[in-house]
């Protein structure tokens, strides 16, 4: 995954010499690739995949102009209706009562790629830069919450913003391994990733010895 601005400098011809592929999130900041992409997805979407609790209606344009860039890409559009739980509080003779009801959630999202597809579904690109969303957040969530690290911008000392600069890249690093070696691989179901160090960590630790 990368980004839009970056994709339109020559750079972007270096990594498909390089054969490898691009994808990027489809926002605002290319408002002339998105118009374009969402006047092609008004009608029926290409496909819909259903999951228990979930469904996924996809858009597929194998070619679409990119101004900007001067080059055609693949569009991918994707909605996403998720069936979350939502809190409703009701009162009734002067006693509040709070109940669930299942609600539908719908969340739209455009990616743009050079990847050929091939037989491969188009979901394959919507998963794969959910992936990359999940790997952020949890880098973000573990670095503020278990690090006790706040973002490196309100710190003034240069060697604590390369600490932390250091602690997030390895912990970005691990998180890829994991979810792209790991839980790729992976025949059942797959302990989350702060499972998967602690018992990666037990297996370092030295008894300690005994003095009693």
């Amino acid at each position: 995954m990368g980004d839009a601005l970056y994709l339109q400098s020559p750079f972007v011809k270096e990594i498909e010499r390089l054969g490898l592929a691009w994808a990027f999130t489809l926002k605002e900041n290319q408002p002339d690739l998105l118009r374009e992409a969402e006047r092609f997805t008004q009608a029926s979407p290409t496909g819909v995949h259903v999951e228990p609790g979930r469904e996924i209606r996809y858009w597929h344009l194998p070619e679409v102009d990119w101004p900007v860039a001067d080059r055609l890409v693949r569009v991918v559009k994707t909605v996403r209706i998720e069936q979350r739980q939502r809190v409703t509080i009701a009162e009734k003779d002067g006693q509040r009562t709070k109940s669930k009801t299942a609600a539908p959630q719908q969340s739209t999202s455009f990616y743009a790629t050079n990847f050929d597809l091939g037989s491969i579904s188009p979901l394959f690109i919507h998963e794969f830069s959910r992936s990359r969303w999940r790997i952020d957040t949890e880098v973000f969530q573990t670095i503020t919450t278990d690090c006790h690290l706040k973002h490196p911008a309100v710190h003034q000392t240069t060697a604590l913003v390369v600490l932390t600069m250091i602690r997030f890249l390895a912990y970005t690093l691990s998180l890829v391994f994991y979810h792209r070696q790991v839980r790729s691989h992976a025949r059942g179901k797959c302990e989350t990733f702060h499972e998967c160090a602690k018992r990666i960590a037990y297996w370092f630790l030295t008894p300690a010895a005994n003095t009693s």
